[in-house]
């Protein structure tokens, strides 16, 4: 299995949270994961980012965004989305975004409605 750059969005340094729960798994199965969280500096001790510009700037070239935001958040980060030019979006359960999924899919982005955690130890991620 090829291990990739995974975004984060709306990362969590609560464990009972599911995005830190992806997190440590992500980790796990040896992905390189990009927290992205405006206030955290870290998430048990790798980096966070502030936003998607900040990853973008840096020349890391991502293969999946996993969102665990709502879509009032996750609508607003459509262009950063797009210059990022990830190869697939993961809405896990409650994220879903049907206009920001039909932006992405329009510009070549694939996307699915998945949880992070279940395709990972499925062996389907």
């Amino acid at each position: 299995m090829e291990k990739e750059n995974v975004v984060i969005i709306g990362a969590s340094n609560r464990p009972d949270r599911y995005s830190y729960q992806a997190l440590k798994l992500l980790t796990e199965h040896g992905h390189t994961c990009l927290p992205v969280h405006p206030e955290h500096p870290e998430i048990d001790g790798v980096k966070c980012f502030k936003d998607l510009k900040i990853i973008k700037q840096s020349g890391i070239k991502v293969h999946t965004v996993t969102i665990y935001v709502n879509p009032s958040i996750s609508t607003g980060l459509a262009k950063d989305l797009l210059n990022l030019k990830p190869n697939r979006v993961i809405f896990n359960p409650g994220s879903e975004n049907v206009v920001l999924t039909e932006t992405l899919n329009k510009n070549g982005i694939a996307t699915e409605n998945a949880c992070t955690l279940v395709l990972l130890k499925t062996g389907q991620f």
